[in-house]
């Protein structure tokens, strides 16, 4: 079973950000979190639509499959980046 705080952490090192949630009826203490939150605002506000959902949705699945290979993760974070950077937040005036 992955648990949320070492699920959180590995998509974080490949820039993909989210958060523990409590679920409602949780039998685990409040402490241990058994949901994650995967926010659309970031996403949106650069611009993605359902194409680029997909992708992140991809990215997180192939990280989560083997959570402990560096490689995947490493390939993910660049991808993110590459990604991010066909969106960009603030557009620079020139």
């Amino acid at each position: 079973m992955l648990r949320e705080k070492g699920v959180e952490e590995t998509l974080g090192r490949a820039n993909i950000t989210l958060n523990k949630n409590a679920v409602p009826n949780d039998p685990q203490s409040r402490f241990i979190t058994s949901g994650l939150r995967i926010g659309t605002p970031a996403i949106t506000t650069r611009g993605f639509k359902e194409p680029e959902a997909s992708i992140v949705a991809s990215w997180i699945c192939d990280i989560l499959e083997k959570i402990e290979n560096e490689k995947k993760i490493d390939r993910v974070r660049n991808e993110v980046i590459n990604l991010c950077n066909q969106f960009p937040v603030y557009l620079s005036k020139g």
